[in-house]
């Protein structure tokens, strides 16, 4: 092993005068040294800038104003299934299909948390006490903790340019009294003071729970990681077919409204607003929300997953409607998507005897699922144009709009306009809201991001755009308009 070669700031005491301009020197020079040691570039953040809320408040953007497209996944039970050589297989999988954030549980229970080597999480099971030895070599079980493994795991995304989001606790513990407003608050400080100088960490509270179930805990953990970081975006997680926004869209802590448009089909879902597979829905309703704030789906349904969650004998879910959902839900003013994967979710393992919602590969071979490797293409388009003046357009349309699998999605931009198909009807636009004099029109195939040249056009008002193929679900394209 090689041996550091230490810094020599002073000269051997048998070869030196100790006068006071030896010694003023001597402190100088230990004082430029500091400075310079600190001023070294740190290339860890430079690949994972800190986040924060655009000028116009709908998008994300890097402090130097760089747009950021959330492409998560939902890696939930990442820091308890994984050892750290799969949790470099996995990340640097997501890396190389685009994603940038990965949405993971902190503590998914309360009760006996471990992670893959054994380590326990908490001391007696109180969430205010959590089980930190002295150390963190991992060549030495006593000092290798529970926590230092998410420290690793946490700055392995990062040198990969990856974030990640952070559920200090989900929301079941909290919903079936295991965690008290007290221990909340001193867990959460704890947490967030752990995790406070990592640029690639975004925090969301909540986890799969109503914020109207336990309301002064959820504030109270949003509260003391905003006191805490000051800078660190934070979002909310509720419960299937909710939004953050109806209980705290007016929180301080909180700068990105979230949904959950959930697994279920147009028939199953018929409670609350009954949005079905409608996600679009949810993100208009904040998109129009005061003081503006970014939204996006962090859990539509997953492929591999039964349609409808519970009930195996049900078809499941696949990357036609990953898609869909992805394109609807951004277009609608979505400041990403957050796509998810049964198997992944779960991390399903060989020796997992009875995995959560039929799940039917393994995670290793789920990670390359059709829809996850397609959903670059959607961020590589968002990007491909200029990216902070984008707004839905649904305007556009120049008839009335469709319902459920024939709803046109439009987004546009100063000189460009998208329009989404999720079944290939037919897109007519009024081009004359436009006043472009002419314009050129391709198609985007968001199967494997390829662009095909379609025609140039003068503009003569109402014009329908026919997409290749015949109608058929999956079958989806992008319209790309743009000013000639």
């Amino acid at each position: 092993m090689k041996r550091k070669v230490p810094v020599v700031l002073f000269a051997s005491p048998a070869t030196i005068s100790y006068t006071p301009t030896y010694i003023l020197s001597r402190l100088i020079i230990l004082v430029c040294f500091i400075i310079l040691s600190s001023c070294k570039p740190n290339k860890h953040n430079e690949i994972t800038p800190i986040l924060t809320v655009s000028q116009n408040s709908r998008f994300i953007t890097t402090a130097a104003g760089d747009p950021f497209f959330w492409l998560g996944d939902t890696g939930w039970l990442l820091f308890t299934k994984l050892t750290r050589e799969e949790a470099e297989q996995y990340l640097e999988n997501r890396k190389q299909q685009g994603f940038n954030v990965i949405q993971a549980m902190v503590l998914h229970e309360v009760r006996n948390e471990v992670n893959a080597y054994g380590d326990t999480a908490l001391t007696g099971n109180r969430i205010d006490q959590p089980k930190v030895t002295s150390g963190n070599s991992f060549d030495d079980p006593e000092q290798y903790d529970y926590w230092d493994n998410i420290d690793y795991i946490v700055d392995l995304a990062g040198k990969k340019g990856i974030y990640i989001a952070l559920v200090p606790v989900w929301g079941s513990n909290v919903r079936s009294g295991l965690v008290t407003r007290d221990q909340a608050e001193k867990y959460a400080l704890w947490l967030a003071e752990r995790y406070k100088n990592r640029n690639n960490i975004i925090w969301i509270n909540g986890g799969d729970v109503r914020g109207d179930d336990s309301t002064a805990i959820w504030n109270i953990i949003g509260s003391a990681i905003r006191r805490t970081s000051k800078n660190q975006l934070i979002s909310y997680h509720p419960f299937g077919r909710t939004q953050s926004s109806t209980w705290f869209h007016n929180e301080q802590w909180l700068d990105i409204n979230m949904f959950q448009s959930g697994h279920r089909r147009y028939d199953q879902d018929t409670t609350g607003l009954a949005y079905g597979e409608d996600n679009w829905k949810y993100a208009s309703d904040d998109y129009s929300k005061k003081p503006v704030k970014p939204t996006i789906d962090g859990e539509p349904s997953y492929e591999g997953i039964p349609q409808g969650l519970h009930d195996t004998t049900e078809p499941y879910w696949t990357d036609t409607d990953v898609r869909r959902y992805a394109y609807w839900s951004v277009f609608a003013g979505c400041c990403g998507f957050t796509y998810g994967n049964n198997s992944i979710m779960q991390f399903y393992k060989p020796s997992d005897l009875n995995p959560a919602y039929g799940a039917k590969e393994f995670w290793n071979i789920a990670m390359n699922a059709p829809g996850a490797s397609q959903m670059k293409y959607l961020k590589q388009l968002m990007l491909s144009k200029p990216y902070f003046d984008r707004v839905p357009s649904g305007d556009l349309l120049a008839v009335k709009q469709g319902e459920k699998y024939d709803y046109i999605a439009i987004t546009r931009g100063k000189d460009y306009v998208f329009a989404y198909t999720c079944n290939g009807s037919d897109i007519p636009l009024d081009m004359k809201m436009l006043s472009w004099p002419e314009y050129k029109a391709s198609w985007f195939d968001p199967r494997n991001g390829k662009v095909t040249y379609y025609s140039k056009n003068m503009n003569s008002g109402i014009t329908s755009f026919n997409p290749p193929g015949e109608k058929t679900n999956g079958n989806d394209w992008v319209l790309i308009l743009e000013k000639n």
